[in-house]
């Protein structure tokens, strides 16, 4: 009798150093979210240092697993090393995941606005060259000026030069016609072209939307506890 009742004391004592000792693991506590990037720099040392964690991370795991096999309850020390593992992963991904989308807009801006400064010089130098008056020709700038002439010299004068001025305009009109036709076949070119800017804003932006939304998702899915 006394061995039996030896034994039914032992056996719940033993159960109860056995759960206390496996009871040791905690579940892995739940991560923070990852700081905002608001340089490429942040984003590049955010880059690195997920790098850094991850291999830490690899190596706090293989400790655990080491010390699980040791234990009474192995399979509950594992899954419970598994969860860490898994938890602390998916934040590092989540910080990934912020670090390049930044880094990938910040490229596609860059661009844009080197696009726009282009557009904007393009559009000045044409309106520059729009505004400028026609040049006389070289033999009128070249020509001596007449020593003071007679009456009726400076009115057969003021009528030649009348003529010739009359005659340049006629020759100039097909050019000035044909330079307002290119004036304005360039500025429907730009405009064209701000259009399909616009357009391909509106296009990357939209993309760059939807991915933000599924690597979120795919995020926040990944760093939820398991269900089961």
């Amino acid at each position: 009798m006394k061995a039996e009742t030896f034994k039914r004391r032992l056996l719940p004592a033993m159960l109860s150093l056995l759960l206390a000792a496996c009871g040791t693991n905690r579940p892995a506590p739940r991560e923070a979210p990852p700081p905002p990037v608001t340089s490429v720099a942040q984003a590049d040392q955010q880059l690195a240092a997920v790098a850094r964690e991850r291999a830490g991370i690899e190596a706090r795991f293989a400790e655990r697993e080491r010390v699980c096999y040791d234990k009474f309850f192995v399979n509950r020390c594992l899954d419970e090393a598994k969860e860490r593992r898994r938890s602390a992963l998916a934040a590092q991904r989540a910080i990934e995941v912020q670090a390049e989308r930044f880094k990938r807009q910040a490229v596609v801006d860059e661009r844009d606005r080197k696009l726009a400064e282009a557009e904007k010089k393009y559009r000045e130098e044409e309106a520059a060259l729009a505004a400028q008056p026609p040049q006389p020709s070289r033999e009128v700038q070249e020509a001596p000026a007449p020593r003071a002439p007679t009456v009726p010299g400076r009115v057969a004068g003021r009528n030649a030069k009348l003529k010739a001025a009359q005659a340049r305009e006629a020759a100039d009109a097909p050019k000035r016609a044909q330079n307002v036709r290119d004036f304005e076949r360039r500025k429907a070119e730009v405009e064209e072209r701000q259009r399909d800017v616009a357009r391909r804003k509106a296009e990357r932006a939209a993309k760059l939307a939807k991915k933000a939304e599924e690597e979120a998702a795919s995020a926040a899915k990944a760093a939820s506890p398991a269900a089961k």
